[in-house]
Protein backbone atom coordinates (compact mmCIF):
# COMPACT_ATOMS: atom_id res chain seq x y z
CA UNK A 1 0.00 0.00 0.00
CA UNK A 2 1.31 3.41 -0.90
CA UNK A 3 1.92 5.64 2.05
CA UNK A 4 0.03 8.92 1.97
CA UNK A 5 1.94 12.13 2.35
CA UNK A 6 0.68 15.37 3.78
CA UNK A 7 -1.31 16.92 0.94
CA UNK A 8 -2.14 20.48 0.02
CA UNK A 9 -5.71 19.99 1.25
CA UNK A 10 -4.51 19.46 4.82
CA UNK A 11 -2.09 22.38 4.51
CA UNK A 12 -4.99 24.59 3.45
CA UNK A 13 -6.91 23.51 6.56
CA UNK A 14 -4.16 24.64 8.93
CA UNK A 15 -5.65 27.63 10.70
CA UNK A 16 -9.18 26.38 10.06
CA UNK A 17 -8.96 23.13 12.03
CA UNK A 18 -7.06 23.28 15.28
CA UNK A 19 -6.02 20.03 16.89
CA UNK A 20 -5.61 19.91 20.69
CA UNK A 21 -2.05 20.53 21.83
CA UNK A 22 -0.16 19.68 24.98
CA UNK A 23 0.74 23.07 26.37
CA UNK A 24 4.32 23.65 27.51
CA UNK A 25 5.40 26.89 29.17
CA UNK A 26 8.12 28.93 27.42
CA UNK A 27 10.44 28.56 30.41
CA UNK A 28 10.05 24.78 30.42
CA UNK A 29 10.67 24.63 26.66
CA UNK A 30 13.86 26.72 26.97
CA UNK A 31 15.13 24.70 29.94
CA UNK A 32 14.51 21.45 28.06
CA UNK A 33 16.44 22.67 25.01
CA UNK A 34 19.32 23.87 27.15
CA UNK A 35 19.50 20.50 28.89
CA UNK A 36 19.61 18.70 25.53
CA UNK A 37 22.39 21.04 24.40
CA UNK A 38 24.36 20.31 27.57
CA UNK A 39 23.87 16.56 27.07
CA UNK A 40 25.24 16.82 23.52
CA UNK A 41 28.18 18.89 24.78
CA UNK A 42 28.91 16.45 27.61
CA UNK A 43 28.92 13.46 25.23
CA UNK A 44 31.31 15.25 22.88
CA UNK A 45 33.66 16.22 25.74
CA UNK A 46 33.66 12.66 27.06
CA UNK A 47 34.46 11.15 23.65
CA UNK A 48 37.30 13.60 23.00
CA UNK A 49 38.82 13.16 26.44
CA UNK A 50 38.70 9.35 26.29
CA UNK A 51 40.51 9.45 22.94
CA UNK A 52 42.73 12.44 23.77
CA UNK A 53 45.86 10.68 22.50
CA UNK A 54 44.38 10.83 19.01
CA UNK A 55 44.27 14.65 19.03
CA UNK A 56 47.10 17.15 18.50
CA UNK A 57 47.30 20.44 20.35
CA UNK A 58 49.11 23.31 18.65
CA UNK A 59 50.98 23.93 21.90
CA UNK A 60 52.35 20.41 21.84
CA UNK A 61 51.62 19.76 25.52
CA UNK A 62 48.88 17.17 24.99
CA UNK A 63 45.12 17.44 25.35
CA UNK A 64 43.83 17.99 28.89
CA UNK A 65 40.25 17.80 30.12
CA UNK A 66 39.94 21.55 29.72
CA UNK A 67 41.25 21.21 26.16
CA UNK A 68 38.58 18.55 25.55
CA UNK A 69 35.87 20.92 26.76
CA UNK A 70 37.34 23.69 24.63
CA UNK A 71 37.53 21.50 21.50
CA UNK A 72 33.99 20.14 21.97
CA UNK A 73 32.61 23.65 22.46
CA UNK A 74 34.23 25.23 19.40
CA UNK A 75 33.52 22.12 17.33
CA UNK A 76 29.80 21.87 18.17
CA UNK A 77 29.36 25.60 17.65
CA UNK A 78 31.05 25.17 14.20
CA UNK A 79 33.69 27.76 15.13
CA UNK A 80 36.65 25.40 14.66
CA UNK A 81 39.84 27.42 15.29
CA UNK A 82 42.05 24.47 14.24
CA UNK A 83 44.45 24.64 17.21
CA UNK A 84 43.29 21.18 18.31
CA UNK A 85 42.84 18.62 15.53
CA UNK A 86 42.15 14.89 15.31
CA UNK A 87 45.16 13.07 13.90
CA UNK A 88 44.53 9.37 14.58
CA UNK A 89 42.16 7.25 12.53
CA UNK A 90 39.95 6.53 15.54
CA UNK A 91 39.66 10.23 16.42
CA UNK A 92 38.76 11.14 12.87
CA UNK A 93 36.21 8.31 12.69
CA UNK A 94 34.61 9.51 15.92
CA UNK A 95 34.42 13.02 14.47
CA UNK A 96 32.72 11.74 11.37
CA UNK A 97 30.26 9.35 13.02
CA UNK A 98 29.61 11.04 16.37
CA UNK A 99 30.88 14.62 16.65
CA UNK A 100 29.29 15.73 13.37
CA UNK A 101 25.81 14.36 14.26
CA UNK A 102 26.18 15.92 17.72
CA UNK A 103 27.05 19.21 16.05
CA UNK A 104 23.86 19.01 14.00
CA UNK A 105 21.84 18.08 17.10
CA UNK A 106 23.43 20.93 19.04
CA UNK A 107 22.47 23.43 16.36
CA UNK A 108 18.94 22.05 16.11
CA UNK A 109 18.48 22.42 19.86
CA UNK A 110 19.81 25.97 19.86
CA UNK A 111 17.53 27.07 17.04
CA UNK A 112 14.66 24.86 18.15
CA UNK A 113 12.24 27.74 18.53
CA UNK A 114 12.78 28.87 14.96
CA UNK A 115 12.51 25.34 13.63
CA UNK A 116 9.33 24.77 15.63
CA UNK A 117 7.74 27.77 13.97
CA UNK A 118 8.87 26.66 10.52
CA UNK A 119 7.62 23.09 11.00
CA UNK A 120 4.41 23.91 12.86
CA UNK A 121 2.37 24.18 9.68
CA UNK A 122 3.50 20.79 8.37
CA UNK A 123 3.06 19.18 11.79
CA UNK A 124 -0.48 20.52 12.11
CA UNK A 125 -1.24 19.38 8.56
CA UNK A 126 -0.07 15.86 9.41
CA UNK A 127 -2.23 15.78 12.56
CA UNK A 128 -5.23 17.03 10.60
CA UNK A 129 -4.69 14.35 7.96
CA UNK A 130 -4.46 11.62 10.59
CA UNK A 131 -7.54 12.91 12.43
CA UNK A 132 -9.66 13.18 9.28
CA UNK A 133 -8.76 9.63 8.24
CA UNK A 134 -9.69 8.10 11.60
CA UNK A 135 -12.49 10.17 13.12
CA UNK A 136 -15.87 8.43 13.13
CA UNK A 137 -18.98 8.63 15.30
CA UNK A 138 -17.86 11.87 16.92
CA UNK A 139 -19.91 14.79 18.24
CA UNK A 140 -20.05 18.11 16.37
CA UNK A 141 -21.15 21.18 18.34
CA UNK A 142 -22.03 24.18 16.17
CA UNK A 143 -21.83 27.30 18.32
CA UNK A 144 -19.80 27.56 21.52
CA UNK A 145 -21.82 30.14 23.40
CA UNK A 146 -23.59 29.44 26.68
CA UNK A 147 -25.71 26.63 25.19
CA UNK A 148 -22.81 25.05 23.32
CA UNK A 149 -20.51 25.09 26.34
CA UNK A 150 -23.19 23.50 28.52
CA UNK A 151 -23.79 20.81 25.91
CA UNK A 152 -20.07 20.03 25.73
CA UNK A 153 -19.90 19.84 29.52
CA UNK A 154 -22.65 17.20 29.56
CA UNK A 155 -21.05 15.19 26.75
CA UNK A 156 -17.70 15.22 28.57
CA UNK A 157 -19.40 14.09 31.78
CA UNK A 158 -20.67 11.05 29.87
CA UNK A 159 -17.08 9.94 29.37
CA UNK A 160 -16.60 11.05 25.76
CA UNK A 161 -12.96 11.74 24.91
CA UNK A 162 -12.40 15.49 24.28
CA UNK A 163 -10.63 14.73 21.00
CA UNK A 164 -13.92 13.23 19.71
CA UNK A 165 -15.77 16.52 20.13
CA UNK A 166 -15.53 19.11 17.34
CA UNK A 167 -16.55 22.70 18.00
CA UNK A 168 -17.49 24.99 15.11
CA UNK A 169 -17.59 28.75 15.70
CA UNK A 170 -16.53 32.05 14.16
CA UNK A 171 -15.31 33.56 17.44
CA UNK A 172 -11.62 32.80 17.90
CA UNK A 173 -11.85 33.48 21.62
CA UNK A 174 -14.52 30.80 21.97
CA UNK A 175 -12.43 28.38 19.94
CA UNK A 176 -9.39 29.05 22.14
CA UNK A 177 -11.48 28.21 25.22
CA UNK A 178 -12.65 24.98 23.57
CA UNK A 179 -9.12 24.07 22.52
CA UNK A 180 -7.94 24.54 26.10
CA UNK A 181 -10.27 21.67 27.05
CA UNK A 182 -8.66 19.42 24.44
CA UNK A 183 -11.47 19.76 21.90
CA UNK A 184 -10.92 19.88 18.15
CA UNK A 185 -11.99 23.26 16.78
CA UNK A 186 -13.02 24.48 13.33
CA UNK A 187 -13.06 28.18 12.55
CA UNK A 188 -15.97 29.12 10.31
CA UNK A 189 -19.71 29.58 10.05
CA UNK A 190 -21.82 26.49 10.63
CA UNK A 191 -24.25 27.70 7.96
CA UNK A 192 -21.67 26.85 5.30
CA UNK A 193 -21.65 23.30 4.00
CA UNK A 194 -17.88 23.28 3.42
CA UNK A 195 -17.24 24.17 7.06
CA UNK A 196 -19.54 21.38 8.28
CA UNK A 197 -17.82 18.98 5.93
CA UNK A 198 -14.43 19.95 7.35
CA UNK A 199 -15.83 19.28 10.84
CA UNK A 200 -16.65 15.74 9.72
CA UNK A 201 -20.44 16.04 9.94
CA UNK A 202 -20.99 13.31 7.27
CA UNK A 203 -19.31 10.81 9.64
CA UNK A 204 -20.60 12.26 12.93
CA UNK A 205 -22.76 10.37 15.38
CA UNK A 206 -24.39 13.47 16.82
CA UNK A 207 -24.69 17.13 15.86
CA UNK A 208 -25.59 19.78 18.42
CA UNK A 209 -26.91 23.00 16.86
CA UNK A 210 -26.46 25.80 19.39
CA UNK A 211 -26.60 28.82 17.12
CA UNK A 212 -27.46 32.25 18.49
CA UNK A 213 -30.19 32.83 15.89
CA UNK A 214 -33.13 30.65 14.95
CA UNK A 215 -32.77 31.19 11.21
CA UNK A 216 -29.13 30.08 11.44
CA UNK A 217 -30.18 27.02 13.43
CA UNK A 218 -32.67 26.04 10.70
CA UNK A 219 -30.07 26.37 7.94
CA UNK A 220 -27.41 24.48 9.92
CA UNK A 221 -29.85 21.68 10.73
CA UNK A 222 -30.99 21.39 7.11
CA UNK A 223 -27.41 21.22 5.84
CA UNK A 224 -26.29 18.77 8.54
CA UNK A 225 -29.24 16.45 7.88
CA UNK A 226 -28.45 16.38 4.17
CA UNK A 227 -24.84 15.42 4.95
CA UNK A 228 -25.60 12.93 7.72
CA UNK A 229 -28.97 11.20 7.22
CA UNK A 230 -28.48 8.90 10.22
CA UNK A 231 -26.93 11.33 12.71
CA UNK A 232 -28.70 12.39 15.88
CA UNK A 233 -29.29 16.12 15.43
CA UNK A 234 -30.31 18.19 18.45
CA UNK A 235 -31.07 21.87 17.99
CA UNK A 236 -31.90 24.79 20.28
CA UNK A 237 -34.24 27.63 19.30
CA UNK A 238 -35.37 30.75 21.08
CA UNK A 239 -38.99 30.83 19.96
CA UNK A 240 -41.60 28.04 20.02
CA UNK A 241 -43.01 29.08 16.65
CA UNK A 242 -39.77 27.92 15.02
CA UNK A 243 -39.82 24.39 16.45
CA UNK A 244 -41.69 22.95 13.46
CA UNK A 245 -39.12 24.49 11.10
CA UNK A 246 -36.31 22.71 12.93
CA UNK A 247 -38.19 19.41 12.88
CA UNK A 248 -38.97 19.76 9.18
CA UNK A 249 -35.30 20.51 8.60
CA UNK A 250 -34.35 17.19 10.17
CA UNK A 251 -33.77 17.79 13.89
CA UNK A 252 -34.47 14.74 16.07
CA UNK A 253 -34.90 16.87 19.17
CA UNK A 254 -35.61 20.57 19.56
CA UNK A 255 -35.11 22.49 22.80
CA UNK A 256 -36.84 25.85 23.24
CA UNK A 257 -34.36 27.79 25.30
CA UNK A 258 -36.46 30.89 26.00
CA UNK A 259 -39.55 28.96 27.09
CA UNK A 260 -37.54 26.58 29.24
CA UNK A 261 -35.86 29.48 30.98
CA UNK A 262 -39.22 31.25 31.28
CA UNK A 263 -40.84 28.24 32.94
CA UNK A 264 -38.05 27.99 35.46
CA UNK A 265 -38.30 31.70 36.21
CA UNK A 266 -42.04 31.43 36.70
CA UNK A 267 -41.72 28.38 38.95
CA UNK A 268 -39.05 30.10 41.00
CA UNK A 269 -41.52 32.80 42.08
CA UNK A 270 -43.67 30.37 44.09
CA UNK A 271 -41.85 26.99 44.19
CA UNK A 272 -38.11 27.79 44.23
CA UNK A 273 -37.20 24.37 45.64
CA UNK A 274 -38.70 22.71 42.55
CA UNK A 275 -36.39 24.83 40.40
CA UNK A 276 -33.45 23.74 42.57
CA UNK A 277 -34.38 20.10 41.98
CA UNK A 278 -34.73 20.60 38.21
CA UNK A 279 -31.36 22.34 38.11
CA UNK A 280 -29.86 19.46 40.06
CA UNK A 281 -31.28 16.89 37.64
CA UNK A 282 -29.96 18.63 34.52
CA UNK A 283 -26.55 19.39 36.04
CA UNK A 284 -24.32 16.33 35.49
CA UNK A 285 -21.49 17.31 37.82
CA UNK A 286 -23.03 16.64 41.22
CA UNK A 287 -26.11 15.50 43.11
CA UNK A 288 -28.75 13.75 41.02
CA UNK A 289 -28.86 13.33 37.25
CA UNK A 290 -31.17 11.82 34.65
CA UNK A 291 -29.44 8.92 32.88
CA UNK A 292 -30.27 6.14 30.45
CA UNK A 293 -29.21 2.50 30.60
CA UNK A 294 -29.97 -0.88 29.08
CA UNK A 295 -32.24 -3.23 31.01
CA UNK A 296 -30.69 -6.24 32.65
CA UNK A 297 -31.88 -9.72 31.75
CA UNK A 298 -33.20 -10.27 35.28
CA UNK A 299 -35.40 -7.17 34.93
CA UNK A 300 -37.22 -8.35 31.78
CA UNK A 301 -40.91 -9.02 32.50
CA UNK A 302 -40.96 -7.00 35.71
CA UNK A 303 -42.45 -3.60 36.38
CA UNK A 304 -40.16 -0.55 36.17
CA UNK A 305 -41.94 0.85 39.24
CA UNK A 306 -40.58 -2.00 41.35
CA UNK A 307 -36.91 -1.48 40.56
CA UNK A 308 -34.45 -0.02 43.09
CA UNK A 309 -33.80 2.82 40.63
CA UNK A 310 -36.28 5.67 40.26
CA UNK A 311 -37.43 5.02 36.69
CA UNK A 312 -38.98 7.89 34.74
CA UNK A 313 -39.72 6.10 31.49
CA UNK A 314 -38.94 3.33 29.03
CA UNK A 315 -37.42 3.81 25.59
CA UNK A 316 -38.74 1.14 23.22
CA UNK A 317 -38.14 1.17 19.49
CA UNK A 318 -36.86 4.71 19.68
CA UNK A 319 -40.03 5.94 21.39
CA UNK A 320 -40.31 7.14 24.98
CA UNK A 321 -43.09 5.83 27.25
CA UNK A 322 -43.59 7.44 30.65
CA UNK A 323 -43.51 5.10 33.59
CA UNK A 324 -47.26 5.64 34.23
CA UNK A 325 -48.29 4.62 30.69
CA UNK A 326 -49.82 1.24 29.88
CA UNK A 327 -46.91 0.38 27.55
CA UNK A 328 -44.51 0.66 30.49
CA UNK A 329 -46.28 -1.88 32.71
CA UNK A 330 -43.74 -4.58 31.89
CA UNK A 331 -40.10 -4.33 30.79
CA UNK A 332 -39.26 -6.03 27.51
CA UNK A 333 -35.93 -7.25 26.17
CA UNK A 334 -34.14 -4.48 24.28
CA UNK A 335 -35.75 -1.68 26.29
CA UNK A 336 -33.74 1.17 27.76
CA UNK A 337 -34.59 2.82 31.05
CA UNK A 338 -34.57 6.51 31.87
CA UNK A 339 -33.81 6.77 35.55
CA UNK A 340 -32.43 9.07 38.22
CA UNK A 341 -28.92 8.28 39.35
CA UNK A 342 -26.76 9.74 42.07
CA UNK A 343 -23.58 11.35 40.78
CA UNK A 344 -20.57 10.54 42.96
CA UNK A 345 -17.22 12.37 42.83
CA UNK A 346 -15.75 9.42 40.90
CA UNK A 347 -18.27 10.04 38.10
CA UNK A 348 -17.50 13.75 37.74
Amino acid sequence: MRKRSVGSAELDLVGVIRMPETSVSPVAAIVRRVLWALVALFVAVLLVYLDRDGYRDANGDGVSFLDSVYYATVSLSTTGYGDITPVSDSARLVNILVITPLRVLFLIVLVGTTLAVLTERSRQAFKIQRWRSKVRDHVVVVGYGTKGRSAVSVVLSDGVDPSRIVVVDTDQGMLDAASALGLVTVHGSGTRSDVLRVAGVPRAKSVVVAASRDDSAVLITLTAREMAPNAQIVAAVRETENVHLLRQSGANQVVVSSETAGRLLGMATHTPTVVDMVEDLITPDEGLAIAEREVEQTEVGGSPRHLPDIVLGIVRGGRLYRVDSAEADAIESGDRLLYIKKVTPAED
